[in-house]
This record gives structure tokens, C-alpha cells and sequence, in this order.
């Protein structure tokens, strides 16, 4: 049985995956097309989360859903568009999505975080996607959870701040960490007084 303590303005994993439009649906299996490359495409995935084309705005959320799904970040730290014909680099500013809702819960007394995307995937931080945390260049506590394959997303700011709650020291003192899944996460040193 599953004791539920929700955070973050109460959000319950059920309420995250009744948001998520493509809960269970997974995406295409990007990581076994192996299509010849076809060039770069002006296609930018903006820091704020934004998505442009040719420097206009996509302003049609239903396409970037649809994109977002056959996306891969290779080996060379490239992210390409890729079907089973073609593959197309484009440019990432930040992260690829952005983490916009997050619920923790308890399963069998530990702590489990869950985070919904701008783009509808619903991710549980553990082993299989790590949380990853980062200085920014102004001082600021950035957070990213590892959505699938290499592709990463950012936490909001506003989640960035509700994370920080579950921020632990460890008995040595020297070393704080988040708890989810099963795995411990560090957070950078630079961090702690943040």
C-alpha cells in the first residue's frame, strides 16, 4: 500500500498523469532508428522552454508534443530530430523540456518524486531518471531529471524552490542530497547555502 504525503501545492501522481497526454503511451523508439543524417534544421528549444522555428515561434502546443516525441541526444551531445529515414540536428539552449508539476509520496516509508513535462511525459526520479543539479551562471540552484534516453528536463523555478524542501543532510555532515526512488541524489556543495 502506498502512503501518499503530497507537495508542491498538493499535487498527487494521479493528478500529474490525468494532466500527462501521452501517460503510457511512451514515445517512438528513437534509440534503434539509426537514419542517415540529413543536416541541421533552424529549430531552437529555447532556455525559457519556448520552441522556434526559423525564429518564429511554434505556437502550436500539438506540434511540439508531436516533435518532442522523436527527439535523441546522441553520444556527440547533439540533439536530433530523427524518424526512421532521416536525422536533423537542432539547437538546445538549456534543458529539451521543462518540469512543470512535481508530487512526492511515500511508497514503503521512502520518499518518491514524480515531475509532469510541458510536453506531457511523466517521470519518476530514481535510477532510470536521475536528478542532476547545476549551478547557474548568476548563482541560481538548477535542477534537471533525466526524462529518457539522454534528454533531460529543467525544473520550473517555483519547483526549483518546492525541491529544495526535501533537500537532506547526511549523517557526515559533509555531503546533502534529495531521496527518491530508492537513490540519493548530491546536491553541488556551492549549493548548500543557496
Amino acid at each position: 500500500m502506498q502512503e501518499a504525503t503530497p507537495k508542491a501545492g498538493g499535487i498527487s501522481l494521479a493528478a500529474l498523469i490525468s494532466r500527462a497526454e501521452r501517460a503510457g503511451k511512451g514515445a517512438p523508439p528513437v534509440e534503434r532508428w539509426n537514419p542517415a543524417y540529413c543536416g541541421d534544421i533552424d529549430l531552437v528549444i529555447r532556455a525559457d522552454g519556448s520552441w522556434t522555428y526559423m525564429g518564429s515561434p511554434i505556437g502550436r502546443p500539438a506540434l511540439v508534443r508531436l516533435f518532442s516525441t522523436v527527439l535523441r541526444k546522441d553520444e556527440d551531445g547533439r540533439t536530433y530530430l530523427v524518424t526512421p529515414v532521416e536525422k536533423l540536428g537542432i539547437t538546445v539552449e538549456d534543458a529539451h523540456f521543462h518540469a512543470v508539476e512535481m508530487s512526492r509520496e511515500l511508497r514503503h516509508g521512502e520518499p518518491v518524486l514524480n515531475f509532469r513535462t510541458n510536453v506531457g511525459d511523466v517521470v519518476e526520479a530514481g535510477p532510470d531518471h536521475p536528478l542532476r543539479f547545476a549551478i547557474g551562471e548568476s548563482g541560481e540552484f538548477r535542477p534537471y531529471v533525466t526524462v529518457r534516453g539522454r534528454l533531460e528536463a529543467r525544473l520550473t523555478r517555483a519547483l526549483a524552490f518546492d525541491l529544495a524542501d526535501f533537500i537532506e543532510p547526511m549523517a557526515d555532515g559533509g555531503r546533502h542530497v534529495v531521496r527518491s526512488g530508492g537513490a540519493l541524489f548530491d546536491i553541488p556543495p556551492e549549493a548548500h547555502d543557496i
